[in-house]
């Protein structure tokens, strides 16, 4: 499986906003990793939030020195291809493949993955629930956000958080690998009830996820 996280240039537009990050690992794999960069397209929006949450400039996201986003798509599909199951796991899987969908459409690429994948969000939430007999809801939503998932697999979010806009925890920037790596630690934390990664280690395995 592939554990996917791409860096936007805005919310979920994939018809105005582009994509300027993909980072990936293969799950049977770990240290089978992928991290590239790309320019977004001259008529990519730009969200001042989107800026916040990945610490760059709109100038680095337009930087003409970096590839295109067919390339980047073409590399990553290319990768990807390789992988012993080519499926794609994320968090709100909607929102990666959404992107990588219609982006490969505009470019004319022939798009590399079927429509059935893995969405952590929707495999922590059931967890959730199996143990406590109730989703994590506030106010009508799920609130399995990604920071919420890691904090019931035992982990800490040190990422900056953003809440309608706003900043609501200060911290590192939003970057590709890094969170398909966080992704790739819950997942196996929550499937086998063990550490993937050993920078984790430090992070105790909730007495709930332990097999």
């Amino acid at each position: 499986m592939i554990i996917v996280d791409i860096e936007t240039s805005g919310n979920f537009k994939p018809w105005k906003n582009g994509i300027w990050q993909i980072g990936a690992l293969e799950f049977e794999n770990p240290s089978n990793t992928f991290l590239q960069e790309a320019r977004i397209d001259d008529e990519d929006c730009v969200e001042k939030e989107a800026l916040k949450v990945i610490g760059k400039t709109e100038e680095y996201l337009r930087d003409k020195k970096k590839q295109s986003q067919k390339q980047l798509l073409e590399n990553f599909f290319n990768w990807s291809g390789k992988a012993r199951d080519n499926i794609l796991v994320a968090h709100n899987i909607s929102f990666d493949y959404g992107f990588l969908f219609l982006r490969a459409e505009k470019y004319g690429l022939k798009f590399s993955f079927g429509y059935r994948n893995f969405d952590l969000h929707v495999i922590a939430a059931y967890k959730y629930f199996e143990i406590n007999g109730h989703f994590l809801i506030e106010d009508g939503r799920s609130k399995m956000n990604l920071s919420n998932v890691m904090e019931f697999c035992g982990m800490k979010d040190t990422r900056i958080q953003l809440k309608e806009k706003e900043v609501v925890r200060e911290g590192t920037p939003h970057n590709g690998l890094e969170d398909a790596i966080i992704e790739a630690e819950c997942l196996s934390r929550i499937l086998y009830g063990k550490s993937l990664f050993k920078d984790f280690a430090k992070f105790s395995i909730p007495e709930y996820l332990k097999k």
